[in-house]
């Protein structure tokens, strides 16, 4: 201590004490202010998670993104019940439910002149979902196919092209099912001829009945990791409910999968980005937004480390081989086959989830 503050009495120096912690106290009230706003904070699926999608952005912008996963719709809202208002930036949620958020007042309006709108893959734009009351609160950011994955030495490709050879002898004891019951009853409508949007619980026996055939054909029904392994390690030459996130994953390891859209179509998934209305920091969520739908971030996307997916963006920044085992080219054709995952109010939800209960208990 100085000779002067030595020298200073004792209620200057308390002054002196009491100025000198205000002052450190504003200085971490600030430095802890900039922190929080420099921050990102994203409620995101396990795609973007990968540090070849986050590094960019973060270096670029000068912005740390903190991410926590979660699966799920349901289990996304629960994190967000659970948090402060302004504790979450962007949400990715399936395209379909972006409604659920918008009743629950948690979306902000995003600015379509500010997006790529004009770039996207015309049946996945998803208007019907990501826009309500004339605003748009969802972009799709990612969209895939659940369907018929496969091993092309093991199984005669053709074979892929129709579903009956899910149902059929030929491949009996060589098919996994993938657990999730709205995507696979999807499939068992398009294989008895009908629309997923137009299902009620009339055509629950004839569901029924194509579930068990191909339960009666299947080695296991299992969780995306489950099934997916069984397919990759030759358990299984035939994945029901896989697709390009299954097998585009695993085509350098392993470049015999492959996956099919047959002539009765496939069930499509999609994904958007939302942002939350109490952000603290809209400017640098519009702008991960923005990143996310240029065309090098939806390559960054499609290809992350924990599963691949098409790019809602047409022009997105692919190499020809990323282009080649997504099927990029196909991707019209295949779009006009494909149709929404089965969107049943509760009672039919309750009464499918029974049905599907049944199918995974039939022996």
């Amino acid at each position: 201590m100085s000779a002067h503050s030595k020298s200073m009495n004792s209620l200057s120096l308390l002054k002196s004490h009491l100025h000198a912690a205000c002052a450190a106290a504003a200085l971490l009230l600030a430095a802890g202010s900039a922190v929080q706003a420099a921050d990102l904070n994203a409620l995101i699926w396990c795609d973007h998670a990968d540090p070849a999608l986050l590094q960019p952005f973060e270096e670029a912008n000068g912005v740390k993104v903190n991410v926590k996963e979660f699966e799920g719709t349901g289990a996304g809202l629960a994190i967000v019940e659970q948090s402060q208002p302004g504790d979450w930036d962007v949400m990715v949620i399936d395209s379909i439910d972006v409604p659920r958020g918008v009743e629950k007042g948690l979306f902000e309006p995003l600015p379509e002149d500010k997006l790529p709108l004009a770039d996207l893959f015309a049946q996945v734009k998803m208007d019907g979902s990501a826009m309500v009351g004339g605003k748009r609160y969802g972009i799709t950011e990612k969209f895939g196919y659940n369907t018929i994955g496969y091993n092309k030495t093991k199984v005669d490709p053709a074979d892929m092209q129709s579903m009956a050879a899910l149902t059929g002898d030929k491949y009996k004891g060589k098919v996994a099912i993938y657990d999730y019951y709205l995507p696979v009853i999807g499939m068992a409508a398009l294989a008895i001829g009908k629309k997923t949007a137009d299902l009620t619980e009339a055509d629950l026996p004839a569901l029924r009945d194509e579930l068990l055939k191909m339960k009666a054909n299947a080695k296991l029904v299992g969780e995306v990791t489950a099934s997916q392994t069984a397919l990759a390690t030759g358990e299984v030459d035939i994945l029901v409910g896989g697709g390009e996130w299954v097998t585009a994953g695993l085509a350098k390891e392993n470049p015999a999968l492959d996956f099919s859209i047959p002539k009765e179509g496939a069930v499509l998934w999609s994904q958007s980005l939302a942002m939350f209305k109490d952000s603290k920091n809209k400017d640098m969520a519009l702008k991960f937004i923005q990143y996310i739908m240029s065309p090098e971030g939806q390559a960054r996307l499609a290809t992350s480390s924990c599963y691949w997916g098409m790019p809602a963006n047409t022009k997105a920044a692919l190499t020809d081989d990323q282009k080649k085992v997504l099927r990029f080219d196909e991707q019209p054709g295949f779009l006009t086959r494909a149709q929404a995952y089965p969107a049943p109010n509760a009672d039919l939800d309750k009464k499918m989830q029974d049905m599907w209960t049944e199918m995974l208990q039939a022996k």
